[in-house]
């Protein structure tokens, strides 16, 4: 099972996964309730600075570059160039001419854009998916709610690394890369394989929950054990709080 979470040793990767998954979902929330167009860009840096000082930083940027840069980059243009707003204030730009609003906006959508992301990536970074999803079952959590949200976690990187191994044995078989037309033929070849690998895999997590009695209400022993700490839970409490106070305060503005 392959995800993004690698094993190292840093603080993030020492708290509990309800710790770190409330922080987020305070972060976040905090970034779409809070208009101020400056708190978007103070969250990037310090997310950034956590992912640093964890050493997450490059593996960070590398996710964020591929993932969020093409469309951080559609929106300026489509926000700044083709769908400015009524009335906006132009800035011409050489050929171009962009306009203030469009591009604030683009700049805010982005910021939010890029803190949701980030703050997740930590969590998966930092977080085994399945301390993640045990930690939720603890909680009350259905055990099969649990297993989709595992699976939907693991499936991207499954995928991804099956793939890559099925390409790697075409490649040693003689199958060319070098152009893009030889990639495009290179499709066919790759989707059986890929299809039939996670039509088994399918049945294999079938035949292991059905083994271990999945289904079978009542209670259960686990191997795994998490730590949790009364600072951690206060802390968990406290952003709640904050939380609840940040979706009222919302609603009543719009009052």
């Amino acid at each position: 099972m392959q995800s993004l979470y690698r094993p190292e040793t840093n603080a993030l990767q020492r708290l509990h996964p309800l710790t770190k998954l409330m922080a987020a979902v305070l972060i976040v929330v905090a970034t779409y309730v809070i208009t101020w167009v400056w708190l978007s860009i103070i969250l990037v840096i310090l997310l950034l600075l956590i992912a640093a000082l964890n050493g997450l930083f490059k593996r960070l940027i590398q996710v964020v570059r591929n993932i969020v840069l093409p469309v951080i980059i559609s929106l300026f243009l489509i926000q700044g160039i083709l769908f400015p707003p009524i009335n906006a204030t132009p800035l011409p730009l050489g050929p171009i001419t962009l306009t203030y609003e469009g591009l604030l906006f683009a700049l805010v959508v982005s910021t939010r854009l890029l803190v949701l992301t980030t703050t997740m990536i930590l969590v998966l970074q930092t977080t085994p998916p399945a301390d993640l999803v045990f930690a939720l079952t603890e909680r009350g959590l259905s055990r099969s709610i649990g297993y989709i949200i595992l699976v939907a976690l693991q499936i991207m990187p499954d995928m991804s690394a099956r793939a890559k191994g099925i390409l790697d044995t075409q490649r040693s078989r003689g199958l060319e890369f070098s152009t893009p037309l030889q990639r495009v033929r290179a499709l066919v070849p790759l989707i059986g394989p890929l299809v039939t690998g996670a039509l088994l895999d399918v049945e294999g997590r079938a035949m292991a929950l059905e083994s271990r009695a999945y289904t079978v209400r009542g209670p259960k022993t686990h191997l795994r054990q998490l730590i949790d700490t009364r600072i951690q839970r206060i802390a968990r409490y406290g952003m709640l709080l904050g939380l609840i106070a940040l979706i009222v305060g919302r609603q009543l503005e719009m009052l």
